[in-house]
């Protein structure tokens, strides 16, 4: 027996992706709009409503742009071997979900990163939707499954890798054998023996 959204996700995930398609056109309006977007309603209601979203006052989603690849680092003047320019090859050592994240809590102060999925990608960028709650709502603080977030604990928590992505690129979705380094941080495990 499947569920509602189980349909849902069925029928956007076997969309059809050529020309003057529904997901073709999506692209367009997303190069269009700006880098950090506040959104009406989720584009992947399924994927929104697993991270936690609610069609509530309180909730809000907001589109995040971030182009792919490393740093891009900017190319040195004078002269230097090709192995010590310091241009390729280099990456911020986070997964630019993270980083979407974090863009979009400096856009919006006053709110808390829930959560956040992929929505598209073309040759450039990726484009995420970012969960965000105002823990200061009243809705929310009423709403014993969310009022967790109005916790003082939980203040920018996407800025100290809290969120999912974070937490990825922290390497805490690993447990056990091989993972002994990762907690409480890699950087708290620095300097122990081997």
């Amino acid at each position: 027996m499947k569920s509602g959204y189980r349909y849902v996700k069925e029928t956007f995930e076997k969309h059809e992706k050529g020309y003057q398609t529904p997901h073709w056109y999506r692209g367009i309006e997303y190069r269009k709009g700006k880098s950090v977007q506040r959104v009406e309603r989720p584009t992947k209601i399924y994927r929104a409503r697993t991270l936690g979203y609610k069609a509530k006052q309180g909730y809000a989603i907001v589109r995040a742009r971030i182009r792919k690849g490393g740093m891009h680092k900017v190319r040195p003047k004078r002269g230097r071997k090709p192995r010590a320019m310091g241009v390729n090859k280099y990456t911020t050592g986070k997964n630019l979900q993270w980083i979407a994240e974090e863009r979009v809590q400096r856009k919006f102060p006053n709110m808390q990163v829930l959560n956040s999925y992929k929505v598209y990608s073309d040759g450039r960028n990726w484009y995420y939707e970012v969960i965000v709650v105002d823990p200061h709502h009243p809705v929310i603080k009423s709403d014993p499954k969310i009022n967790w977030i109005c916790k003082p604990q939980h203040t920018k928590r996407v800025t100290r890798g809290l969120t999912s992505a974070g937490k990825k690129a922290r390497g805490l979705h690993k447990k056990g054998w091989g993972s002994e380094k990762t907690r409480p941080s890699i950087g708290a495990n620095k300097g122990r023996g081997k």
